[in-house]
């Protein structure tokens, strides 16, 4: 039986990383893998470090909120503090694999993960960015602080109980000759944007 190059990708990670593998996910022609926050630091080792995997390059690293949702914990069955993941994307040059690794921060009131930039320096603003626009902090970074917000701005923006008017506004004070920020004087509002499910796509 021959096996396509998403199924020989699912088989060698489950060989090399065994127990370590919370999940693993077979959609839309792409691979994801869970992992404990805990194991993180050695699974991205090893995906890096394994001449089988060779993962030489993270593309990306984002993060997600999943307030709502509803996170069902795959051993337990039941729903966990497990509201913030980063998600990386990774890139194997020799063999031209393509990877999506999840992990979950153990605490939503602070959600803390190891940095991985000690293995793709890369991560360094990537981290950044999820550390300003999720509130996620990272053991192991060198240097931890906002990069697209404001140096005075207050709350992570892409946290899903972050309101849509923000907290402050910004106007220039003709008497203080200067910019000065001031509560916002948009009245808050929800706003509920249409939802096209896939089967109904095309649809008026």
């Amino acid at each position: 039986m021959s096996f396509s190059r998403l199924e020989t990708l699912s088989l060698c990670l489950q060989n090399v990383l065994n127990n370590k593998l919370v999940s693993v996910d077979k959609q839309l022609g792409e691979l994801t893998i869970e992992v404990a926050s805990t194991e993180l630091l050695w699974v991205m080792e090893t995906l890096r470090d394994n001449s089988e995997l060779s993962f030489e390059i993270l593309i990306d690293l984002c993060g997600v909120d999943y307030l709502s949702y509803g996170v069902e914990s795959v051993t337990e069955g039941s729903r966990q503090d497990k509201r913030f993941a980063i998600v990386y994307h990774l890139l194997s040059i020799r063999h031209n694999y393509r990877l999506r690794v999840k992990t979950f921060a153990t605490n939503s009131e602070f959600p803390v993960l190891d940095s991985v930039i000690a293995i793709w320096p890369v991560a360094n603003w990537f981290e950044r960015e999820a550390f300003d626009l999720y509130g996620v902090v990272f053991t192991g970074h060198p240097d931890l602080r906002r990069i697209l917000t404001d140096y005075g701005f207050i709350g992570n923006p892409f946290r899903k109980d972050f309101p849509l008017t923000g907290n402050v506004e910004m106007r220039y004070d003709p008497d203080q000759k200067r910019v000065i920020y001031q509560p916002v004087s948009i009245e808050p509002r929800e706003i509920m944007p249409r939802v096209i499910r896939e089967e109904r796509y095309g649809e008026k």
